[in-house]
């Protein structure tokens, strides 16, 4: 089964390396998911040629949504057309 897809802004991380959850592309995917976030909950993170998968947090700091990720394992995919093409 795969996770949800979430667009993030990989430079878009809070001061402890955690990819904050509030820019347009974030809210948009968000906005088509059935349910809402939780704390401990998977995600895969991507942004045009790239992706992690990541757990939800709830930022208590800014109050807002964060997603813990290791950054050596992001990963880079290609891009949609190429997928297609095959």
């Amino acid at each position: 089964m795969s996770l949800p897809r979430v667009f993030v802004d990989f430079h878009n991380a809070d001061e402890q390396g955690r990819l904050r959850l509030n820019c347009i592309g974030s809210i948009e995917d968000l906005a088509h998911q059935r349910d809402g976030l939780r704390n401990g909950q998977s995600l895969t993170l991507y942004s045009e040629d790239l992706e992690v998968d990541g757990i939800v947090e709830f930022s208590e700091e800014e109050k807002i949504w964060v997603t813990v990720i290791d950054w050596d394992q992001i990963r880079e995919v290609e891009e949609l057309a190429l997928q297609c093409s095959t």
